[in-house]
């Protein structure tokens, strides 16, 4: 199966219209104003989904069969206490506390009335008929009633596409998610019939590859900062997604950030930012400063994280170099220190002089036993992108070598 930057330019703008007729159907039912929040489509592995629906939270969700033009199924995903307040909305005699026979038929209803906006969203931009089963509801704390049965949700290190979508309440604590897991074969049916004829298109499986690739390298990362500073890291969230440009600052945390940018020169071009809040960035320059000063950002603070900075563009893009067979360069780091979407909204405009969508690897990471979190966002040049992945040889990836190319004890004692 081959993916087409116009192919999933046209996923997308389903599912943003999708999110639109929903979001309007929600508002009329309820007289709750409602937006559409981040529409995306995330490649997501079977063990990263699950991750997503074990937080912890009792979940509620409305879920259909799809067959006809789109086969697969359709997922509307409220928090248990936020379905509860929807249907509190529609039957004033309801209960508040649980799901009786009354609730769950007004829930049941509701997700219907969802899933069918975002299906009838689909249908339009498809051009085609979609048909749908009658609703299941379903409550649960894990993937496990949601996801259990389903043969189209990957398991394990299986990458699949996933359509995801979240619509909010304006000033009140009501909002869901949507998720989309198309059966693979309709999936490369509708991408073949979209496809630009003159594309190459990227092969699935080497994407599937290249998302590896960037495992390894933010492994890597988290291995630089546990012996840089001490503090012990590993990747906790991990996504591949592709979206619009101007949504992705929309997913930047809404607080002050501190982090490096590195322009990246070669195959693949691009941009790969990492950015921590400002009490991981304290904890940095006081762990690889030996007398750290009063004011963290200051010129030594600044300093100190340029200087991760440049181990960890390192450690992410060597084993791309490594496996790909080419030479990949990344610019002196440019210091950040800003507000929510400004530290990336620089990117944004310059890839956006070219292209309209990117593929984003976006991960996290976090300490073990202390609120540490740096992210990091790679986002390659479109055009780039499709050259690197039609040259990957997948068999090399396991063999790649993501160490820095230069020691870290020169660092630490620079």
């Amino acid at each position: 199966m081959k993916l087409d930057i116009t192919a999933l330019g046209t996923f997308y703008d389903m599912a943003r219209e999708g999110a639109g007729l929903a979001a309007g159907r929600l508002t009329r039912m309820t007289d709750v104003e409602t937006r559409v929040g981040i529409t995306k489509l995330n490649f997501m592995r079977g063990s990263e989904i699950r991750t997503e629906f074990e937080d912890g939270v009792p979940k509620v969700g409305i879920r259909v069969e799809l067959s006809g033009g789109l086969d697969g199924h359709s997922l509307i995903l409220f928090e248990r206490d936020a379905a509860l307040r929807v249907v509190s909305a529609l039957v004033e005699e309801a209960s508040a506390d649980e799901f009786d026979d009354m609730s769950r038929s007004a829930a049941t209803e509701v997700g219907q009335i969802m899933n069918a906006g975002f299906i009838d969203g689909w249908a339009d931009v498809l051009g085609t008929a979609i048909d749908v089963s009658t609703p299941e509801f379903i409550e649960g704390e894990t993937a496990e009633p949601f996801l259990g049965d389903l043969e189209e949700a990957p398991q394990g290190d299986d990458l699949a596409l996933l359509f995801q979508s979240q619509i909010e309440a304006v000033d009140t604590e009501i909002g869901f998610k949507h998720y989309l897991f198309p059966e693979r074969e309709s999936m490369a049916a509708i991408l073949d019939k979209h496809t630009d004829p003159d594309s190459k298109g990227i092969e699935y499986d080497k994407l599937a590859g290249f998302d590896e690739m960037a495992q390894q390298g933010a492994r890597e990362v988290a291995s630089n900062i546990t012996t840089l500073t001490g503090i012990d890291t590993s990747v906790k969230i991990r996504r591949l997604k592709f979206a619009s440009l101007a949504a992705i600052p929309q997913e930047i945390d809404d607080e002050m950030l501190v982090g490096v940018a590195h322009e990246l020169d070669g195959t693949p071009s691009g941009y790969l930012l990492f950015l921590f809040d400002e009490a991981s960035a304290r904890e940095v320059v006081e762990a690889t400063i030996p007398n750290p000063p009063d004011d963290e950002f200051g010129e030594l603070g600044k300093s100190a994280i340029k200087e991760l900075g440049n181990i960890m563009a390192s450690g992410f893009i060597d084993g791309w170099a490594n496996v790909l067979d080419t030479t990949i360069d990344h610019s002196p780091p440019e210091y950040i220190h800003d507000y929510g979407a400004a530290v990336i909204d620089p990117v944004i405009i310059q890839l956006g002089e070219n292209q309209d969508f990117a593929f984003v690897f976006d991960t996290v990471i976090k300490a073990e036993d202390r609120e540490f979190d740096c992210s990091i966002y790679a986002i390659p040049d479109e055009a780039d992108l499709e050259r690197a992945l039609n040259n990957l040889d997948i068999e090399k990836i396991e063999d790649a070598q993501t160490k820095a190319d230069f020691p870290i004890d020169e660092v630490e004692n620079a």
